[in-house]
């Protein structure tokens, strides 16, 4: 491999490539590891900086041999800025976790509630006061691959009907969906009030 470096076409063609691909992969595991870390995902997260720190030792090696390669350096900064690009996307495609939808209406809420109970979505549902009078909040916990599903059942009940998603790091199994996943579940602070699965 040393003997290859050595030579002009190793050095201006394949090595700045190789870099590249090796430091878009490198980022690419970093971004989507930190944004497992952020999830409470150690064991997929640990996995993934094993490879991520294996194959940064071999592009930042690279570099450190051919300083005066400007290829090299290129590769690596480009690799480095395609990577959290590139991460962010695998992730979003992958959607893993779970998130919770928080809707606010100031319709009666009964039929986006039964919409989503006959889709299979735990709801729970409370009296609240906004700005301009009574409102209803609804919430319910989803799969992430299932958020576009939720969010299109919301808007098609009130287009105007404001809602937030947020992470959920942890949750309690207690409520139960047909699809047999963990839905439905609200804050500790929100739990005396009503709610059904």
């Amino acid at each position: 491999m040393n003997l290859l470096a050595d030579t002009p076409s190793y050095q201006f063609s394949f090595l700045p490539f190789l870099v590249f691909a090796a430091e878009l992969t490198v980022v690419t595991f970093s971004t989507i590891r930190i944004i497992f870390l952020a999830r409470g995902m150690k064991v997929l997260a640990a996995a993934l900086g094993f490879f991520e720190v294996t194959i940064w030792l071999f592009a930042i090696g690279q570099v450190m041999q051919n300083l005066r390669s400007i290829g090299c350096f290129l590769g690596f900064a480009g690799g480095f800025t395609l990577g959290n690009y590139l991460g962010v996307l695998i992730e979003r495609r992958i959607a893993l976790g779970t998130v919770v939808v928080r809707t606010i209406t100031q319709r009666d809420a009964a039929d986006l509630v039964r919409d989503l109970r006959s889709a299979g979505y735990g709801v729970t549902s409370l009296d609240a006061e906004g700005a301009h009078g009574p409102v209803k909040m609804v919430f319910t916990i989803v799969r992430r691959r299932e958020l576009c599903a939720v969010l299109a059942i919301v808007r098609q009940f009130d287009p105007d009907a404001f809602y937030s998603v947020d992470e959920v790091r942890e949750s309690r199994p207690g409520l139960h969906s047909a699809k047999r996943t963990v839905r439905g579940i609200v804050p500790s602070i929100l739990r005396p009030s009503r709610s059904a699965a």
